[in-house]
């Protein structure tokens, strides 16, 4: 039963008697608001209880850890490995997604650095292409006694791989920037959203008020309403 529920049925409990409750009916009142108050503060306690065991899920860590799959694949095979995970946790956190709408928001910005790395894993695996090319080219140059080329195509070939390998952290370090800002982003909102709660039920009368005040005497009649046994000679 809602508070407004309750509300409506006192006040219509008093208008219809028309007279202030009796001193059992007091009593009586006085009994169930204060097992309201103890049962609310159990429950209360109890839901603290389980929140603080409940474990919070980390859906940041799912691209930090294609990432890191990715950054460690040296072969085709490897990197199609790590583009697997990662689709594979895609489609769990859009499951997720649907069970879990208090973290939407953070499992979407999951979703997609993950995506990120199914699209790097396609551009990883051009780029080993690309460098066994190299490689074989450059074998077939010292074959062939060509040593100046030879060694201007390892240093070519070297270079690119450098720049890969930083490029690939630098995604490692783009998720975890990623994650800590959705971790601060999700914990604002969480922060708003209760504050937001708190302050409605500020505004409305609960149902221990509704029970204090049946208990001390009776309702207060209601704006421009005339009690019963009373005549109005206001003009």
């Amino acid at each position: 039963m809602g508070v407004s529920e309750v509300n409506n049925r006192a006040a219509a409990a008093w208008q219809s008697q028309g007279t202030p409750p009796s001193q059992g009916e007091r009593d009586v009142s006085q009994d169930i608001w204060e097992m309201m108050k103890e049962a609310r503060e159990k429950a209360d306690a109890t839901r603290e209880k389980f929140q603080s065991l409940k474990t919070k899920p980390r859906y940041g860590d799912a691209p930090l850890e294609a990432y890191a799959r990715l950054a460690r694949a040296k072969r085709p095979s490897e990197v199609n490995a790590a583009a697997g995970y990662a689709r594979r946790q895609i489609a769990r956190l859009k499951a997720a997604k649907r069970t879990d709408p208090d973290n939407a928001k953070r499992i979407q910005a999951a979703i997609n650095q993950l995506q990120k790395a199914v699209n790097r894993a396609g551009k990883k695996n051009r780029e080993l292409e690309r460098e066994k090319m190299d490689k074989a080219r450059q074998e077939k140059l010292a074959q062939e006694k060509k040593s100046r080329e030879a060694q201007r195509q390892r240093m070519e070939l070297r270079r690119k791989q450098a720049a890969r390998m930083i490029r690939e952290s630098g995604y490692i370090r783009e998720a975890e920037i990623d994650n800590r800002m959705q971790a601060q982003l999700s914990a604002t909102r969480m922060e708003l959203q209760k504050q937001a709660q708190d302050l409605t039920a500020s505004l409305q009368p609960s149902a221990e008020a509704v029970a204090r005040q049946y208990a001390a005497g009776g309702a207060p009649a209601a704006a421009g309403e005339v009690p019963v046994g009373e005549i109005d000679l206001q003009a």
